[in-house]
């Protein structure tokens, strides 16, 4: 029991740390990764091998896919990209399905650009339109908000959906198409929550005056630098399909290097800088916008390492062997990873660090509860990525961010907000079950 009680203490000591005395997730997760190897008895050697190992093994597997998938965000954001795949997907819809348009906006953007920032992006066009429209601008933030919470945590290049596949050593390809077709089916529910719950919570709108136009660039240079590294990774998925038998294809050489996701990311990276207005300093120097992605990325990247260093302690400590001779033949599976990642979402906020730990803490246990073949990693991957939108309350900065540019009270964001995620989470937890009986 020793294992057991080793990393339930570590994960109290890891949301008490990061809730309670406000300590950043990395030194919280390397604290509580050395303590649980003392607590079960590792060598001194074994603790300074797993913390080293850990660190550069993922760092070496996902650290610049991460990387680049923020400076494909930042740059969208900054130029101005991101608005104008949003107002394009809207005029497509159309005003009048509002609802529609804005929960499709969110689930797009949410892709390369960060959940609370694309919020921010389109907050002022959501209450611009939802004031045409006149219908009620809670229900058309709820759809907002899940549209983009829900490729959020299921659909790479976010970082928290590539580190936890990256941990599990799921395919990005498979998670990427999975992920789009979990996360849009789960928003079937939440369209009907946005539509006919939250859409009764009142809350009025004040506009600001809006400010000078600025450089927009052309719809299609904003979609190349998400679609492109998305769809060469998924041709390299295809590619490398058993089944297909094209790994001797003379194609299949340049599909390899252009479509593993480091070098898809940079295609993507190098896409982006077509659109700024202008290249100067503001963009690439170490105070510009490359500067802004650093910033964004590192406290990422550094959380993604200490998330290593943790699944390597479980892995030196034996704890897969103690999960195989105590847990074998119970039918947890899928629900270990999903409740954990909500667990510890709920408890500390951050969707973010709820994925990285939960991959870290599962990953040597993926034998033992029936998920090491390719398409379960993948199924594991979105479990803690619908685990990780359960729920979003006080202490999430997302909940924080929507409340405060809305005008919503707590009661009212805990209605629109807290509820929305716990239906988003569950729904698509639902869909990855069913996924799993039917095809698995």
């Amino acid at each position: 029991m020793i294992f057991l009680i080793g990393l339930l203490l570590s994960i109290v000591l890891i949301v008490v740390g990061i809730v309670r005395f406000k300590i950043h997730p990395f030194f919280v997760l390397l604290l509580a990764a050395i303590l649980y190897g003392f607590i079960t008895g590792m060598e001194v050697s074994q603790i300074i091998s797993a913390v080293n190992d850990g660190f550069g093994s993922i760092m070496g597997k996902i650290g610049l896919i991460i990387f680049f998938g923020v400076v494909i965000g930042t740059l969208l954001e900054k130029s101005g990209g991101a608005m104008v795949i949003a107002t394009r997907l809207i005029k497509l819809i159309g005003e009048k399905s509002i609802h529609l348009a804005m929960m499709l906006t969110g689930y797009l953007l949410s892709i390369p650009v960060f959940a609370d920032s694309a919020f921010i992006i389109m907050n002022s066009l959501n209450k611009a339109l939802s004031d045409k429209a006149k219908v009620s601008y809670a229900g058309t933030t709820a759809a907002l908000a899940l549209g983009l919470m829900a490729t959020h945590v299921m659909v790479p290049p976010t970082p928290g959906p590539i580190a936890a596949a990256g941990i599990l050593g799921a395919e990005l390809g498979s998670v990427i198409v999975w992920g789009l077709f979990v996360s849009l089916l789960a928003l079937v529910p939440c369209y009907f929550f946005a539509t006919k719950i939250a859409s009764k919570v009142e809350v009025p709108i004040f506009q600001e005056s809006s400010g000078d136009s600025t450089h927009k660039p052309k719809l299609s240079l904003s979609l190349l630098a998400i679609l492109v590294p998305i769809l060469l990774i998924v041709v390299k998925s295809v590619f490398d399909y058993p089944e297909m038998n094209m790994t001797d294809s003379a194609m299949y050489p340049v599909v390899q290097f252009l479509g593993s996701p480091v070098i898809a990311l940079l295609v993507g990276v190098l896409l982006s800088l077509l659109l700024p207005q202008k290249l100067d300093e503001k963009v690439y120097s170490a105070t510009g916008w490359f500067g802004d992605a650093v910033r964004i990325a590192a406290p990422i990247i550094l959380i993604t390492g200490a998330g290593g260093i943790f699944g390597a302690m479980l892995q030196n400590s034996g704890m897969s062997e103690f999960i195989k001779e105590y847990f074998t033949g119970m039918s947890i599976g899928l629900f270990l990873p999903f409740l954990l990642a909500a667990c510890l979402k709920t408890a500390q906020g951050s969707s973010t660090v709820a994925l990285i730990t939960t991959a870290s803490i599962v990953a040597p246990m993926m034998p033992a509860l029936g998920l090491e073949d390719a398409f379960m990693k993948t199924m594991t991957v979105l479990a803690i990525g619908a685990g990780s939108t359960v729920v979003s309350h006080a202490n999430d900065s997302f909940f924080w961010v929507l409340t405060q540019l809305t005008g919503m009270d707590v009661k009212q964001g805990n209605q629109v907000q807290t509820v929305g995620t716990l239906i988003l989470g569950v729904s698509a937890f639902i869909i990855i079950f069913c996924a799993v009986q039917i095809l698995h």
